[in-house]
């Protein structure tokens, strides 16, 4: 199919950025760090089944890849999502998906201060703090209180795209060939269980939640589409576009949040919202200029050569 790719990476930015508004709408029902942790309950055992399916491998072996998986599941599941889920209650759908669009950025940044042979240039340095800068400005916090709900909850979903972007470049450091679907499988079951040690630390009873259609809804929506069917897209595409492409995606989410979260939640995306979304983009273009030109070179060579 022609368009296969094209379509397929619209619609992997519409299901991961309506997710935003999906965890939004579902913590009117579930305390936030049990929603999370029920989420990934179910993807987790979709991912298995699709692990076993899929690759040879459904099981790590070895000290590298259980290192893999633990840094997985520390850092891209259980840490990325209690932050994202607790903070989504002071903030919109669409902020929250431009602070995490920073991760491209910040994964870049990591890299450079702990993989040896990765060096940020001058002008990279000047795109990371113009991402920096998008935060801030998206945050616009009153100089005079700057402990409000929203500067809070955005600082939280901050620390959530920080947590997902230094497990991205631990996760390289380490040398191991186990199958990115069985590294994700194990990886959420870990998580999961260790957003409901978390959950029940933080005092979240199971019996605070509301079972209502909406509640379930979400739930649904996250586990099945957002996370299972979502994360089938992603390494479709990673193996057919590769890194630098498929990064654009979390450029796009936060269209598609700010779309549904007006829709369904009445939400009002600021001005100030899309200039912080306009730095991060050009923070990550600086960062990443010689790796987006060689690729639009590469689709220049090959439009060519297919004429």
């Amino acid at each position: 199919m022609k368009y296969r790719n094209a379509i397929l990476f619209v619609v992997l930015a519409a299901v991961w950025g309506s997710a935003f508004t999906a965890i939004r709408a579902g913590l009117e029902y579930f305390p936030p760090v049990l929603f999370a942790a029920l989420r990934y309950d179910l993807a987790g055992v979709i991912m298995f089944g699709y692990a076993a399916y899929a690759t040879d491998r459904w099981r790590p072996r070895g000290r590298e890849e259980w290192i893999v998986v633990a840094i997985g599941g520390v850092f891209l599941i259980a840490a990325y999502h209690a932050f994202l889920f607790v903070g989504e209650q002071g903030t919109t759908s669409a902020a929250a998906a431009v602070v995490v669009s920073l991760s491209p950025v910040l994964t870049t940044g990591f890299a450079r201060l702990l993989l040896p042979e990765e060096r940020l240039t001058t002008l990279g340095l000047v795109g990371l703090a113009i991402g920096f800068v998008g935060v801030a400005v998206l945050s616009n916090p009153d100089p005079d209180n700057l402990a409000t709900t929203r500067t809070i909850s955005l600082g939280l979903v901050f620390l959530a795209t920080v947590s997902f972007a230094l497990g991205s470049v631990l996760t390289r450091r380490v040398e191991e060939n186990l199958p990115i679907e069985t590294m994700e499988a194990w990886s959420m079951c870990l998580g999961a269980l260790l957003m409901h040690g978390l959950s029940v630390g933080l005092g979240e009873p199971i019996r605070s939640v509301e079972w209502t259609g909406e509640g379930l809804i979400a739930l649904a929506y996250l586990s099945l589409v957002a996370s299972a069917a979502g994360f089938l897209i992603y390494f479709d595409l990673l193996d057919r576009l590769g890194p630098i492409e498929i990064n654009l995606v979390s450029y796009a989410a936060p269209f598609a949040a700010a779309v549904t979260g007006v829709v369904f939640l009445s939400e009002t995306p600021t001005v100030f919202t899309g200039v912080g979304f306009g730095l991060i983009c050009c923070g990550f273009v600086l960062i990443k200029r010689e790796a987006i030109r060689e690729e639009l070179g590469g689709m220049r060579s090959a439009s060519v050569s297919g004429d």
